[in-house]
């Protein structure tokens, strides 16, 4: 039976270290400050907002609110984000996606100064990443490598499949396997024999949005896998695109959607920032 990987106890570790190194920073007078950006009404994007924040004030991260109505113009969300970036109070600036349909979301995540681009998004920070250079990465992959470590810590030579390839997320989960010096195959949905390919992982990463595709006849025996997948299959239950309880009996060590992935996604939101405050 595989080791469970648990997402919510990383993250909670993780956050206590944040908040030391936030109040070491308060001590010399330095705030650590987080602007959050909302568009529109869509009732998901509430509930992360809200979460986000919750997380600032556990670690005593000074968060922002800009909430803009749903019908708010290009120009005027560009003016925001270019007060945001201006703001030396201001460290992080983390814009809600998905946005209305008539904004741009590249040319707004352009908009914000790639220092600032705690969600990593920006096409210089993609590129510090495709480079090897210091910059900020995206918070979910930064996590799941976080995870990997933290039940194999040497990932010298191992066989890494990343099964997606968004810019959000496979593109950067492959390159931070690469900088961890892993093998890594990168498959999508026009990759011919899937399941042979996932086959040959010794960590296997599932970022597609599909419910329970990967099952345990996918997996190679004692393999990690990461489930990055949040799927709502019915009113009150969300799986991930593993079938978690036949590959938990296959695999070495796996994330359980929920309690997995997620919770370090906010986390690494928060060491973003904190990185973005010291670099100041």
């Amino acid at each position: 039976m595989a080791v469970i990987i648990d997402g919510k106890a990383a993250a909670e570790r993780l956050k206590t270290r944040i908040a030391g190194e936030v109040a070491a920073l308060r001590q010399q007078g330095r705030a650590v400050g987080l602007a959050v950006i909302l568009v529109g009404d869509d009732p998901a994007s509430h509930i992360y907002v809200r979460n986000k924040i919750a997380a600032c004030e556990k670690t005593g991260i000074t968060s922002t609110e800009r909430r803009l109505p749903a019908a708010v113009g290009t120009d005027e969300l560009k003016r925001v984000i270019e007060d945001l970036n201006r703001d030396p109070a201001i460290h992080g600036i983390l814009l809600q996606l998905p946005l209305p349909g008539h904004l741009d979301e590249n040319e707004m995540i352009l908009a914000i100064s790639p220092d600032k681009d705690v969600d990593g998004l920006h096409p210089v920070n993609a590129g510090r990443l495709m480079a090897g250079l210091p910059g900020m990465v995206p918070c979910t992959p930064q996590g799941s490598l976080m995870l990997i470590q933290d039940v194999r810590p040497d990932l010298r030579g191992l066989h890494a499949v990343v099964i997606g390839r968004s810019l959000l997320f496979g593109k950067p989960m492959a390159q931070l396997l690469l900088g961890a010096d892993c093998t890594v195959t990168q498959c999508h949905s026009k990759t011919r024999d899937l399941p042979a390919f996932c086959r040959q992982a010794d960590i296997l990463v599932a970022a597609v949005g599909r419910p329970q595709m990967v099952k345990a006849d996918w997996v190679k025996p004692g393999a990690t896998v990461i489930d990055v997948g949040i799927n709502r299959i019915a009113e009150k239950k969300v799986v991930g695109d593993v079938d978690f309880e036949s590959v938990s009996a296959v695999a070495g060590a796996i994330t359980p959607v929920p309690g997995g992935v997620g919770p370090m996604t906010i986390a690494c939101l928060l060491a973003n920032t904190l990185k973005a405050a010291k670099s100041d």
